[in-house]
């Protein structure tokens, strides 16, 4: 693949703050069943509304003409093709502030709302012949919700009130007369519908469901037939066809109708760290064949065309797709070369060619196409003309031996006129997860700033640490009981191995991240004194605290084996809070308000206990929000608090008054 580089390396300016923010992007890709046009997203940053904002563009393949087919001050997105080319549909919440199903030409006019559903459209498919559509919505508005509101006022019984999601259908020539609400197709409170799939005639869809909405109750995901009654007045059959222990998931259809294809642990119920795989089933039901053994990784599934099943995964750093033979079960990479990042992908629909995002270390993420059989990307978007004149970071993939002599790797970013003669700050910037992943692709972070620094004269170093998807699931495992203890085995080894290079001014060493990465630099905090500063964001500080808090607490069990109580040991030996009497690393700690994810206590919690302790720190809540900071104005304070806090501590500036330093910083 070949990409112009986007910028000189090593001249003009540094990237500011807003200019990160700032950036448009690309994604969401759906190619037309014939292949000559693609629809995608570019989603802009709205200061006004406080918004990321994504609206719908159209490239004609044959031509080159690209041209926008969205406006206005709501976002458009989730484009998806009538299976005969003639719409794109989409939603958005333009008109009654929830998400509705929209039609438009390829050709351009007006959109054209079709669906009026009473809490919003959720996932939703075209049926094979394009006549119908299916799609989910939840019940929040029941009459029982309502009435209850009404006398007793608003409350929750924990593990018990939830919001189940159900199918829908409505015939499509009807709702281009008038917008449809749809016909039920499933109800009641015993399972609630994920992702669904027509069959080839129009007759049933495949979907599945877990019990209850809940987030602990993933494992119970189970795969479900709903055969369709055309008589108004009767009841459509639903019945399982796949009922294992461990989460079943994405279910797609064979294109005779004879088998659905699906996403499986194969009874495994401790998931998390394990390999998923693609598994098939008679429509009738019967025992799951699973084709994916010898895949070490979690298969993306994507759609079953063209006598194949499709499918996405990572290999390392690397993203590609992947074609499998249905009966075999041998699987075959299209995309190349090795070290591609490709992702989002969409096939035409004789399957012989593909749209996709495509990253690259020296360019922004563009949408971009190729010839199945003969793969050589060709860009569609122009993204990287934004940053045309920045000063940016090369971007590299190393390696290096962890502690117990695992093989780790990490993205190095340095400056573009780095002199291995030089010593130079470095700040280890470290993902969450743990199953994610880092990448050498350009600008990919809008929680730390990270050019801006290497422009200042810094490195980076962003670490892949055991428990990374993309190299196994034996990799995976290596943190499995080993929390925190061997993850910071990681970033230590990759530290040493940079300052073995001569490369470091160890007394100007940083480490941050969000979620596990901040739970792994909270661990680096109370157990090792080697940084200047480190900041903490959203991270876990006491796994007790953390189990008894979470909406996910069976993530917790996978990785420690058992509850606080059965096995305080493990509990403790994990926890950074274990460690504190030896904290001495300055400490700033970054929280979502309203974090359900990492609760807000485990921040709390360490920033007193570091406090009772003597050891500088600053905590700053973030109101309004969860797990992830998602607003332009509240991701700029995010970054600032960050970009203050290490500008202080590496490079000697004054430390600002953290409630007021939008005023102190680019």
């Amino acid at each position: 693949m070949a990409f112009a580089a986007s910028t000189a390396f090593g001249q003009g300016r540094a990237p500011a703050i807003d200019d990160l923010l700032n950036l448009s992007t690309a994604g969401g890709a759906r190619l037309s069943p014939d292949g000559k046009w693609v629809v995608y997203s570019i989603t802009i940053t709205d200061w006004k509304a406080d918004a990321f904002v994504g609206q719908l563009w159209i490239a004609n393949l044959t031509t080159g003409e690209r041209r926008q087919l969205t406006r206005g001050a709501k976002a458009s997105g989730n484009a998806e093709w009538s299976p005969n080319g003639e719409w794109i549909s989409f939603t958005s919440a333009r008109e009654d502030g929830k998400n509705q199903l929209f039609v438009m030409r390829p050709d351009g006019g007006e959109a054209q709302r079709i669906t009026k559903a009473a809490t919003g459209v959720g996932g939703y498919e075209w049926s094979k012949d394009g006549t119908s559509i299916a799609y989910v919505a939840d019940d929040s508005d029941s009459k029982a919700v309502k009435e209850r509101e009404d006398k007793y006022g608003a409350f929750t019984v924990v593990r018990k009130d939830y919001t189940y999601t159900h199918l829908y259908t409505f015939d499509v020539a009807k709702a281009l007369a008038e917008p449809q609400s749809g016909r039920r197709r499933t109800s009641g409170r015993t399972f609630t519908v994920q992702q669904f799939d027509w069959s080839p005639d129009g007759r049933q869809i495949a979907f599945s469901a877990t019990i209850n909405p809940d987030l602990i109750q993933g494992l119970t995901a189970d795969i479900y037939v709903v055969t369709l009654a055309a008589d108004t007045g009767a009841t459509d059959a639903v019945r399982k066809i796949v009922n294992q222990g461990g989460p079943d998931n994405n279910p797609v259809w064979s294109p005779d109708g004879s088998q659905i294809a699906f996403t499986t642990t194969m009874g495994n119920s401790r998931y998390f760290a394990s390999n998923t795989r693609i598994a098939v089933v008679s429509a009738n039901g019967g025992t799951p064949r699973s084709l994916t053994d010898s895949f070490d990784e979690n298969p993306g599934l994507l759609e079953w065309k063209a006598g194949a099943i499709w499918f996405s995964g990572s290999q390392k750093t690397a993203s590609h797709l992947f074609r499998l033979d249905p009966a075999s079960g041998r699987f075959t990479r299209v995309s190349g070369p090795d070290g591609g990042m490709f992702g989002g992908f969409s096939l035409s629909r004789d399957a012989s060619k593909a749209a996709f995002t495509a990253s690259s270390p020296t360019a922004l993420p563009e949408i971009a196409v190729s010839d199945v059989a003969n793969w050589v990307p060709k860009t569609v978007t122009a993204m990287s003309d934004q940053i045309r004149g920045w000063n940016v970071g090369t971007r590299e993939v190393i390696s290096w031996k962890s502690k117990d002599g695992a093989t780790i790797e990490g993205i190095l970013i340095r400056p573009a006129n780095f002199d291995a003669s030089k010593k130079y700050p470095l700040l280890c910037v470290i993902h969450g997860g743990p199953t994610g992943t880092d990448r050498p692709s350009l600008i990919d972070s809008r929680t730390y700033p990270i050019d801006a620094w290497v422009a200042r004269g810094a490195i980076v170093l962003k670490v892949n640490y055991r428990g990374s998807a993309g190299y196994g699931e034996a990799f995976r495992k290596l943190n499995v009981r080993n929390l925190g203890i061997g993850d910071a085995w990681d970033v230590l080894s990759g530290v040493d191995n940079l300052i073995k290079k001569g490369w470091v001014d160890t007394t100007k060493m940083a480490s941050m991240g969000w979620s596990q990465g901040g739970y792994i630099s909270a661990f680096l905090t109370t157990t090792s004194t080697r940084f200047a500063a480190i900041s903490v964001g959203a991270g876990i500080s006491d796994w007790a605290t953390y189990y008894y808090n979470t909406d996910i607490t069976p993530f917790t069990i996978n990785y420690l084996g058992d509850t606080p109580v059965a096995d305080p040991e493990i509990y403790a030996k994990t926890s950074p809070i274990t460690y504190v009497k030896g904290a001495k690393t300055p400490t700033l700690i970054l929280q979502g308000e309203l974090d359900r994810r990492v609760p807000i206590a485990n921040g709390y919690e360490l920033r007193q206990a570091l406090e009772d302790r003597g050891v500088p720190v600053e905590m700053v809540v973030y109101k309004g929000f969860g797990h992830g900071i998602t607003k332009p104005k509240s991701q700029r304070a995010v970054m600032n608090h960050n970009f203050a806090w290490f500008n202080h501590y590496l490079f000697g500036d004054p430390l600002p008054d953290m409630g007021f330093l939008v005023w102190a910083t680019p």
